[in-house]
């Protein structure tokens, strides 16, 4: 025999279930969105070109720079890389702005 003592503690076991599996959705969502693009490191992803010999050269692929100053970049020296790719980041999101 059904009791509407029973049939609100169903619904209410659905309803805390559906709202687990929105708030799990939206989780998700969050964490994508934070992590971006994912892509596999492999051949022809590389972010950075190194070349220690015939001559010295490192050549970011995505914004195009590059410096023959190997040794600084090897030791951490990374900042005009970084300014670069911000620079290349901020032309691309100011491009797509435009064109919407």
């Amino acid at each position: 025999e059904r009791s509407q003592l029973a049939n609100k503690i169903k619904a209410l076991s659905r309803l805390k279930a559906k709202l687990l599996v929105v708030a799990e959705e939206q989780r998700a969502s969050e964490i994508n969105q934070i992590r971006g693009d994912a892509v596999k490191a492999e051949w022809g992803q590389q972010i950075r070109n190194y070349v220690f010999h015939p001559y010295k050269l490192v050549k970011d692929v995505r914004t195009s720079h590059e410096t023959s100053d190997i040794v600084s970049v090897m030791d951490g020296e990374l900042d005009p890389f970084i300014r670069a790719y911000l620079k290349f980041k901020y032309n691309k999101s100011s491009a797509a702005s435009i064109t919407k």
